[in-house]
């Protein structure tokens, strides 16, 4: 496994001195070579996560073992062999994409002779051969995304993490990294990447992980949650409040699963619906018929509401 986490608890103190369990009792295996996405709502435990595994923060519970290594205890050895591409954007504007680059590279002990061959490579992986001598304040916002994604890569790591690395970008530029990122899941290196984006878990992660209160709640392959949580087909239905609580009534009473998006409930395993209740389903409402996704299986699991 490149990534296991046994029962792993962060508390915080909040102002009023209330411990609050950021994380709390996390289990999680990332085994080698796959892209796992780590998909939950604002304060699922995602970013302190993403904290613990680089030591940025200590656990208070449980153990963390990243590529073999005890954290925090050996964190110096696994930080060597992982890549991290955060949120926030921090580079250093006043060097070009390639000084960026070198700074990191000796930082991470790649050796002289090969700095310059390491920050070409991850130039290219990057599509910025073209842009090596630009200053990074000069560079577009999804050429310096990339260039983040570039200094995480430019030492060649065995683990990436990527945290939320396409938020509030363009489709375009979104559509861009995700090529970047299915490069790096083709090469063999094994990926971690946190995201609010479902359908981005669905096109590029092997397997996901939902969090929900710190905790993760369900894992598998994007069509192994969907067939297991939302079914085949989905039955949207819209109409006024009282209508769509009519809806929710019959298909609960059936055992069918339901999410609320707005104007719409949404009826999930509508392959399942007998034929003595579809009348009663329908009965004049505007519906629409497509197939589950992942988004259906985030919805009902992690809650239709923001606490």
């Amino acid at each position: 496994m490149a990534i296991v986490l046994r029962d792993v608890v962060k508390r915080y103190t909040d102002r009023d001195g209330t411990s609050i369990a950021a994380v709390d009792g996390l289990t999680l295996e990332v085994p080698d070579g796959v892209c796992l996405g780590l998909l939950g709502p604002n304060g699922a435990g995602k970013s302190t996560t993403m904290r613990l595994l680089t030591a940025q923060s200590r656990a208070d519970e449980g153990t963390i073992n990243v590529l073999g290594h005890d954290i925090p205890r050996e964190a110096k050895q696994a930080r060597a062999l992982m890549g991290v591409v955060p949120q926030t954007d921090n580079l250093d504007e006043e060097l070009t994409a390639r000084q960026n680059l070198e700074v990191f590279a000796r930082l991470y002990r790649v050796p002289r002779a090969g700095v310059r061959a390491a920050v070409d490579r991850a130039l290219e992986i990057a599509h910025l051969t073209g842009r090596a001598d630009a200053r990074a304040d000069k560079l577009s916002g999804g050429m310096r995304r990339r260039l983040l994604v570039a200094r995480g890569l430019v030492h060649s790591p065995r683990l990436v993490l990527l945290d939320e690395p396409t938020v509030g970008l363009d489709p375009q530029v979104r559509a861009d990294l995700w090529g970047l990122i299915a490069g790096l899941r083709a090469s063999g290196v094994t990926v971690l990447m946190s995201t609010h984006y479902i359908e981005e878990a669905e096109r590029l992660a092997d397997t996901c992980a939902l969090m929900s209160r710190g905790r993760v709640i369900a894992t598998g392959s994007p069509a192994d949650l969907i067939a297991d949580h939302a079914g085949d087909r989905v039955e949207e239905h819209e109409g006024p409040p009282e209508r769509l609580a009519e809806v929710e009534g019959l298909a609960h009473r059936a055992g069918l699963p339901t999410r609320r998006t707005g104007p719409t409930v949404s009826v999930l395993r509508a392959e399942r619906i007998p034929p003595s209740l579809a009348d009663n389903l329908a009965n004049g409402d505007r519906v629409v018929h497509r197939a589950a996704n992942l988004e259906d299986v985030f919805v009902m699991l992690t809650g239709e509401t923001v606490d």
